[in-house]
């Protein structure tokens, strides 16, 4: 699929990343300007899964995300003015002030919902599969969930049912944890699994799965299209296993800016690599792995790669000043969007 991409489409790609990047590390430098006050997690180390999947999406598609979801929201092509309002907690933001990090969506852009309990998106991406089966059309239910999802006895209702049914879903995996899942295999300690290797989990319901360099926006996207052209055909679900790197900021509580604010000389120059993270530079960042792609293929030339992160850096300091300059929700609209 990598073949298809021209200049302006790698380069609007490209921009989508940092964007992402650019407006996480805004969200990071809010927090400790006392901006707003909450527990977020930010999707630093994952922009190249996210921009991937949501490439292979049509308008119709729905999705059900979590806790780190301001990649998603972003990826999909929310207004980061409107999402980083939303974070501060201002009526201005994409849900009025009233969903914050943890919850925000963007439903004009198909986001039926953002759960931030643990395995959530799983079963509401079910639930939407359920309805999208008996409605005309072949629009797809999208579920993105972290592997820590996959300790949760929902995750194996869901995707039992959605074996069963026959429904469209596509589930996505982001494991930032390679090796994590499984206390039996000498995971991490706060494991419950004793499955060894998750993907046996959907494996298991007979569900296609196949995982993915999710650094790799190339890979990750020919593998997106493919599982959702699948699930247009009404041939059931898949499932898709996206190994990430974990980020060396994201911290059990709050995230820290351990490696600092992205220097994108650090995609053309060797020098600019050095100290504790140069590691994390050199191989693992998605965003400068996806620049270098660009550069060495004559898409863009290092004036033009410093020219987009000028131009995303001034519109995330625009979104800033937006989100800044709102209000939080009047009292009386306490009930303005309940159900019931």
């Amino acid at each position: 699929m990598a073949e298809r991409w021209d200049k302006a489409d790698r380069t609007r790609l490209l921009e989508r990343m940092l964007t992402i990047r650019r407006f996480e590390e805004a969200v990071d430098r809010l927090f400790h300007e006392q901006a707003f006050f909450a527990h977020y997690h930010l999707y630093i180390g994952q922009e190249a899964t996210g921009v991937a999947v949501m490439e292979a999406l049509g308008p119709d598609d729905r999705l059900a995300t979590h806790h780190r979801n301001h990649g998603h929201v972003i990826a999909r092509g929310s207004d980061p003015s409107l999402a980083l309002a939303e974070i501060l907690g201002r009526d201005t933001g994409l849900n009025h002030g009233c969903a914050g990090t943890l919850h925000m969506s963007d439903p004009d852009l198909g986001f039926i919902s953002t759960s931030a309990i643990v395995g959530g998106s799983i079963s509401l991406a079910t639930g939407a599969g359920f309805a999208l089966k008996q409605a005309d059309g072949d629009a797809v239910a999208v579920g993105l969930f972290g592997d820590g999802a996959l300790e949760e006895g929902v995750s194996f209702e869901s995707l039992n049912m959605a074996a069963l049914y026959s429904l469209p879903v596509v589930y996505v995996c982001e494991n930032n944890s390679p090796g994590a899942l499984g206390s039996a295999g000498g995971g991490f300690p706060t494991s419950v699994s004793a499955v060894k290797d998750l993907t046996d989990i959907p494996r298991t319901f007979g569900i296609p799965v196949e995982t993915v360099d999710g650094r790799r926006f190339d890979e990750v996207h020919e593998l997106a299209a493919r599982a959702v052209d699948h699930c247009r055909r009404r041939e059931g679900p898949y499932f898709i296993h996206a190994v990430t790197d974990r980020w060396a900021g994201s911290q059990p509580l709050w995230p820290e800016m351990t490696t600092g604010e992205t220097e994108i000389a650090r995609a053309y120059d060797e020098a600019a690599i050095e100290g504790e993270h140069a590691d994390w530079f050199r191989d693992h960042d998605p965003v400068l792995i996806y620049a270098r792609e660009l550069l060495a293929s004559g898409d863009l030339s290092r004036d033009e790669l410093a020219e987009l992160d000028a131009r995303v850096t001034a519109r995330i300091a625009e979104a800033s000043e937006f989100a800044l300059a709102g209000s939080p929700p009047a009292p009386e609209s306490v009930n303005d969007y309940v159900f019931a």
